[in-house]
């Protein structure tokens, strides 16, 4: 019972955001990052703590509630939904640290705001009991509102990168203050611009071995949560933005579409026999493709609450449904973008802000053609690379 309002509250929250993030929509665009003022309300209403553990005072939320979360920002502003997932995710750095590290930086009701890249292109060379990290990363998204910052990197020993013991690379997620951070102003991109998704760059910045979290290979808290496959949980993030800001492109449409009567005719746009059948095909790609990924990550999330280690099977069918929702929700925004006319075009019209944001978010590589061809692979019996399923 506990969990289940937990879960209610935070989805509260999150409609009730709704209303101020669609009015901030253009103020956040131009920004080209998350107002701190918004990015803190959203910490304390414990947003970027989803998945701390519950012993750190988070919320150690289910990945179901996770995902409506998501969504339901998301017909407010696609940019503000994106940086909640992206905080959330990089946070689960905190079931892997040593609980004394993790509860001071995520720990006493801190509710800090982290940010991070995946990406291993930065270098890190031990020393002592830490590592000496240089590197620099695209697509820091949230960094600007962050506390942390974490960045992939390759442990170097002896010239050579870090492997397991069956030869597989090593990354590791280097968290550090955002004082030893330098952010670059590289953030100029035509969708989801308030993400402030900008490049950032450590030099030689000394990093504490506690602070240095290799995701699939370091064990995490013996906890449901931290047995689900992390890069689900970012794609399934990538997919939620994707499929609300779809969801908030029909209803506008919806909203104008009886008021409107386009030139050269005397019919309403919704009297249209074009528009009626637009709008149920962009809901059916909608709900089809929500309901696809809520069952795909509900079988998995199953499995993992027996303690059970998730099937590739499922990990398979989670990552095609999300892959699969990024391009249905694009395509229902293609549809309510185009019945919408001149009215899309126009800056005033969040029509073309969605547009553009779905399409980028199209472009994540955790969502992308390859994890089609990858699921392919798996159903047709051929031998795959699934580590990041």
């Amino acid at each position: 019972m506990k969990k289940d309002t937990q879960a209610e509250n935070l989805l509260e929250a999150a409609a009730g955001f709704v209303p101020t993030l669609r009015e901030r929509a253009g103020e956040i665009e131009k920004n080209r990052s998350l107002p701190q003022d918004i990015a803190d309300a959203f910490a304390a209403a414990g947003f970027y703590s989803l998945m701390v553990p519950e012993s750190l005072g988070g919320h150690e939320i289910d990945p179901l509630t996770y995902l409506k979360l998501v969504r339901t920002l998301a017909t407010g502003d696609a940019s503000a939904a994106w940086c909640v997932m992206i905080g959330a995710t990089t946070a689960l750095s905190s079931a892997y640290m040593p609980k004394a590290d993790a509860e001071q930086i995520f720990g006493k009701g801190q509710r800090t705001i982290t940010a991070g890249v995946f990406a291993p292109t930065g270098k890190a060379v031990p020393e002592g009991d830490g590592f000496r990290v240089s590197g620099r990363w695209q697509w820091g998204s949230g960094s600007p509102n962050a506390a942390w910052v974490s960045g992939g990197c390759f442990v170097m020993r002896d010239g050579k990168p870090e492997m397991s013991d069956t030869g597989v690379l090593i990354s590791r997620m280097m968290l550090v203050p955002k004082s030893d951070v330098t952010l670059l102003d590289t953030w100029d991109v035509s969708g989801l611009c308030g993400t402030g998704s900008t490049d950032f760059e450590m030099k030689d910045v000394y990093v504490p071995a506690s602070r240095a979290v290799a995701f699939g290979y370091d064990k995490p808290m013996e906890r449901p949560l931290y047995l689900f496959p992390i890069f689900a949980l970012l794609a399934s993030g990538i997919s939620s933005v994707a499929l609300g800001t779809a969801r908030a492109a029909i209803d506008e449409l919806v909203g104008f579409a009886s008021a409107k009567t386009p030139q050269g005719t005397l019919k309403p746009l919704a009297s249209r026999p074009d528009t009626q059948m637009g709008v149920s095909k962009a809901e059916a790609l909608v709900r089809s493709a929500t309901a696809f990924m809520d069952d795909a990550v509900g079988a998995a999330w199953d499995a993992a609450q027996k303690g059970d280690e998730i099937p590739v099977a499922l990990r398979r069918d989670m990552r095609l449904s999300m892959a699969h929702a990024t391009t249905a929700a694009a395509e229902a925004v293609d549809i309510v973008y185009g019945l919408g006319g001149g009215t899309s075009v126009y800056r005033k019209s969040p029509l073309q802000r969605q547009f553009r944001d779905v399409h980028v978010a199209t472009q994540h590589m955790m969502v992308a053609k390859g994890v089609l061809e990858q699921a392919g692979r798996l159903f047709l019996g051929l031998e795959t690379d699934t580590r990041l399923f």
